[in-house]
């Protein structure tokens, strides 16, 4: 009867130690058991390497973890009620945070609650939990940090997407915790265990590019949620590395070895296509989604813009002949000499955020000439969430923001001069510049461009308003 030498026997011990067994009478009782079916096949005339390839393929992947989850699961009181706390509260979580997604998108009351607590379960009841299944079954120290940082990242990413659909505070910044321990911890920890698999030297490649494709893809998920520059890019330099070199370079690499194509690979690849695939499509079109909505609002205000400033014009025109003709014309002027200061604010504002840091744009290509005045072409602006130009140009104690202001005074003086002050009163809000536009600290604020125009475009339509109202009020005297 063949015996294995004791190179064999080290070989296989090795082999199975590699699998994390951590009950240490089990781990014995399996090399033993393994040690004895690889003789077996070799009383059939196999040498050792084809006998124990065979056992290998009987055993199946993962079979000797299953063999140690189940001796634990029979023996161990405390893994096994924690064994089953990890799958009531991952499916009670899961269940909860689905049907809450349902209740949100029908508008039925208790999403929130449910989502929550769909929330707590996961986030606070099965990641401890499996956190501690994970370290019972592996007792390998070098895998804990791996471990914790996977933990921390998605309990931070739980309570993020919470807070972000919930629209409570600190949601951003929840996220962006999340996803930098995922692009600084997880993701390299998950790397280098897979590096130091002295069987899979071949793969190495592989896996320092499927890590870096998905710090690139998580970094450009990061930057589309908080609506920072480069988002796009990272995206798809995450996508291009995944897709068009990890992904092949496996597939290619795996197939090789065709007795390991398993439904594991295939789950890889599907898993892959389903999830981060579409996944990116969202997101690259999240900004042009979410921008529809504000175009919407904007290009509302152009036309309620364009309406007033018509009727007004039709109302100087139908009393050019009457003795209150010329005071009409007077304020008239002075509104549309309000206004043209507000329209060169835009501009300058646009030619900013299209042009280089420090060197504006030489033109507003973004603006048309209509005959009722300039008009914005909002799907036209490159960097509609650019913070810098409200910076500029809007904050309190800047030039621009004191020249409008300035402007403004002048105005509501020039209307107390011409209608009685009660009726002033009622136009108050709408002649204040600090009901649309940054009060207080500057610091405290960040205004993108796209909502600095929205702003500016409800002030002058206000202004419009005003000016309605006090022409027909003068008509009546």
């Amino acid at each position: 009867m063949p015996e294995l030498s004791f190179h064999h026997i080290d070989q296989i011990s090795r082999d199975i130690s590699r699998e994390e067994i951590s009950f240490s009478h089990l781990l014995e009782d399996l090399i033993d058991h393994v040690c004895c079916d690889v003789e077996y096949e070799m009383q059939k005339g196999m040498d050792f390497s084809e006998a124990y390839k065979k056992v290998k393929r009987k055993m199946g992947p993962g079979r000797l973890k299953e063999i140690q989850q189940e001796t634990l699961y029979t023996v161990d009181t405390n893994y096994r009620n924690m064994k089953n706390l990890v799958k009531i509260s991952g499916v009670s979580g899961t269940i909860m945070f689905g049907l809450a997604a349902l209740f949100k998108i029908e508008h039925w009351p208790g999403a929130g609650q449910m989502m929550s607590l769909g929330a707590l379960f996961l986030a606070f009841i099965f990641l401890p939990s499996a956190l501690s299944v994970l370290w019972k079954e592996t007792h390998n120290t070098k895998r804990l940090f791996l471990f914790i940082s996977a933990f921390f990242a998605g309990l931070l990413f739980i309570v993020g997407t919470l807070f972000k659909i919930q629209h409570w505070p600190m949601a951003g910044a929840i996220l962006t915790l999340s996803a930098l321990s995922g692009i600084l911890f997880f993701i390299p920890a998950l790397a280098l265990s897979r590096l130091s698999d002295q069987e899979n030297k071949a793969k190495r490649p592989v896996y320092i590019l499927g890590a870096a494709g998905i710090v690139f893809y998580v970094a450009g998920l990061l930057f589309k949620i908080q609506h920072w520059p480069l988002a796009a890019v990272l995206l798809v330099i995450g996508i291009l590395l995944l897709f068009f070199l990890a992904i092949p370079m496996f597939t290619w690499l795996t197939w090789k070895e065709e007795n390991h194509v398993s439904s594991r690979f295939i789950f890889l690849v599907v898993g892959s296509l389903l999830i981060i695939v579409p996944g990116a499509l969202i997101n690259l079109n999240l900004q042009h989604f979410y921008l529809e909505h504000y175009y919407t609002n904007n290009y509302q205000q152009n036309a309620l813009y364009s309406y007033l400033y018509r009727n007004n014009n039709s109302l100087l025109s139908r009393y050019q002949d009457s003795s209150t003709y010329q005071k009409m014309k007077q304020l008239h002027s002075k509104t549309i000499g309000i206004l043209n200061v507000i329209s060169i604010i835009q501009g300058n504002m646009i030619r900013q955020s299209e042009g280089q840091p420090g060197k504006p744009a030489d033109s507003d290509l973004q603006i048309s000439q209509t005959k009722t005045g300039k008009e914005i072409l909002y799907s036209k602006l490159s960097r509609p969430f650019d913070q810098a130009p409200a910076k500029v140009f809007l904050l309190p104690g800047c030039r621009t923001r004191k020249q409008l202001d300035s402007s403004m005074t002048e105005y509501v003086s020039y209307l107390t001069s011409i209608i009685p002050g009660d009726d002033l009163l009622k136009h108050n809000l709408l002649l204040n510049t600090e009901t649309l536009l940054p009060t207080g600290n500057p610091d405290n604020y960040e205004m993108s461009l796209m909502s600095a125009l929205h702003s500016l475009e409800i002030m002058k339509n206000s202004l419009l308003t005003v000016e309605s109202r006090v022409l027909n009020k003068i008509t009546k005297h």
